[in-house]
């Protein structure tokens, strides 16, 4: 596809890939972007452009800027999550649906010893186990399991519909579940550690816990699909003060693959229980972080949009701002 340059014929439709923070929703960064390509000659043509006219950014609204040009993205990021988000503009949307299925890269921090309902950070404790036995060795040699085609059960805490109710909505309540969840097949081509952290980090578990209802409720859903499932803590004992194990995975795989699941079943592999703490998405299709090979495309950081919703500031010789130049230099004409 061809790139975009200071004298291309605009309005154009096109794809760009955004450095999207830890903390916010996709959705949320999407909304704000559009705001700024709403008032762009870049994507919105001069008669719409007027229109728009002296309205002034909104971002809690932001009503008429969006519904001057059509904006996507090209696969959801829990707000824990931060890395590459790919953005579709106009006839850019359509081609959104080819990186669902694309080839992903991630790097993800597990920290050991606590199990949650999200399998990440933002959840709640769900069962505490051992640890301290888990070492570097342990981890490298139990990793070569989870290469290849391999099968997954999504986390019941999770979007997925069964039956027309989320399985998050049978966890919560404590309705059995219709039948299994469906193990999907995936393919993982490469996982490596990293790096070891052991002891030297600053991650905790989540203070929140399930109450002894909830735990009563996702046991009862649980057992709907596992006889014997029972959610009961082994806490490691601790005397002399050391936080929990951690360790840093790099993994490239195929679309529908879930991160939080490769941790969380690799923690049950050797013996503990473990969750996400950092994730990061380094590629998503040809959007990368860090261009290393032909047909990269590297990404615009959040923080060049984030300025210009506050002060789009001076425009150059070629009346561009700031994002606008940064754009251009990214953009993927559709």
């Amino acid at each position: 596809m061809p790139k975009a340059t200071a004298s291309s014929s605009y309005p154009v439709s096109g794809l760009f890939g955004v450095i999207k923070p830890s903390g916010p929703t996709s959705m949320s960064i999407v909304n704000d972007i559009q705001l700024l390509l709403a008032r762009s000659k870049l994507f919105v043509d001069a008669d719409k452009l007027e229109k728009m006219k002296g309205k002034k950014i909104d971002r809690r609204r932001g009503k008429h800027g969006r519904e001057a040009i059509k904006v996507g993205q090209g696969g959801t990021l829990d707000p824990l999550a931060d890395g590459v988000l790919v953005i579709g503009v106009g006839k850019g949307t359509k081609k959104l649906n080819e990186f669902l299925g694309c080839t992903k890269e991630y790097q993800t921090t597990c920290l050991l010893g606590c199990e949650t309902d999200s399998y990440d950070s933002e959840g709640a404790r769900v069962r505490l186990a051992p640890w301290k036995h888990v070492t570097k060795e342990q981890v490298e040699a139990t990793i070569p399991k989870f290469i290849g085609e391999i099968k997954q059960v999504p986390p019941i805490f999770s979007a997925l519909k069964m039956d027309g109710k989320p399985l998050y909505e049978y966890a919560r309540k404590g309705l059995p579940l219709p039948r299994p969840i469906e193990e999907r097949q995936v393919t993982v081509d490469s996982l490596v550690l990293v790096k070891w952290l052991g002891h030297d980090h600053s991650f905790s578990w989540p203070e929140k816990q399930l109450t002894a209802d909830e735990k009563k409720a996702l046991e009862v859903a649980l057992r709907s699909i596992q006889d014997d499932s029972v959610l009961k803590d082994e806490p490691e004992i601790v005397t002399d003060g050391q936080s929990p194990s951690a360790f840093v995975l790099k993994m490239k795989v195929s679309g529908g693959t879930y991160v939080r699941s490769i941790v969380h079943d690799l923690a049950h592999a050797i013996d503990s229980a473990g969750h996400v703490v950092t994730l990061t998405r380094s590629r998503q299709g040809r959007f990368v972080l860090d261009p290393v090979e032909d047909g990269d495309r590297g990404c615009i950081p959040w923080e060049i949009f984030e300025r210009a919703l506050a002060d789009v500031g001076d425009v150059d010789e070629d009346g561009w701002t700031e994002w606008e130049r940064e754009v251009i230099k990214h953009l993927e004409i559709v």
